[in-house]
């Protein structure tokens, strides 16, 4: 007998997606700036989640338990003030199919998150420029959304990527607002909000011990 916990959510809701590929939308939403980002593994331990929001710009092993159990961190995730959707990895070198499946779940879990009333910001990403013709699939246009470039810009040809990427994210997403994880390079254009990568905020703290 088919354990339903195991059949990749669709015990949960199924939802009508849109693309070759059936990818669930997520709807706009308005960023207002008065908030503090905390990454996903530091969730359960904030004591001030009204004043803050989440992220998922960390490694994959720390969120997958989300795309698990969701039902076990919405009622968490509903007393925070924004949430990112799953930033999934889209690493160049994992199979096209692995690639798809991570951008589903990313969208998945975020159309989960809105049906349960938690104010989703999507985390957009790409990987070649083949993955245009979907990665940007269920993506709302306009409004608010998020992207991240730590580990994106290691070399001549990630940098490349990524700012092709970027620019096609901006011409056909046209979001009002782009939360912006790390150092922005100058390419970059937009109404950027940019938040500290916590490796920023590690070398202060270690400035500021010295």
């Amino acid at each position: 007998m088919r354990d339903p916990k195991r059949y990749e959510n669709l015990e949960r809701m199924v939802f009508e997606g849109v693309g070759e590929y059936g990818i669930p939308t997520l709807k706009p939403v308005d960023f207002d700036g008065d908030t503090e980002f905390i990454p996903f593994n530091f969730a359960a331990t904030s004591k001030d989640r009204e004043k803050n929001s989440i992220h998922f710009f960390i490694d994959d092993y720390q969120f997958i338990r989300l795309w698990k159990d969701p039902d076990r961190y919405i009622p968490m995730l509903q007393q925070f003030q924004y949430v990112f959707t799953p930033d999934f990895s889209l690493y160049t070198d994992f199979p096209k199919a692995v690639q798809i499946f991570n951008h589903y779940r990313k969208h998945w879990i975020g159309a989960y998150m809105q049906m349960y009333g938690v104010k989703v910001i999507p985390t957009i990403a790409w990987s070649t420029e083949d993955s245009y013709s979907w990665c940007f699939d269920g993506e709302p246009t306009g409004g608010t959304v998020a992207v991240s470039r730590v580990g994106c810009m290691q070399n001549k040809k990630s940098r490349e990527l990524f700012l092709a990427g970027y620019k096609e994210m901006v011409k056909k997403l046209h979001p009002t607002k782009i939360i912006f994880y790390g150092q922005i390079p100058e390419e970059c254009t937009g109404n950027i909000v940019r938040i500290k990568a916590f490796q920023e905020k590690f070398k202060e703290a270690s400035c500021d011990g010295w």
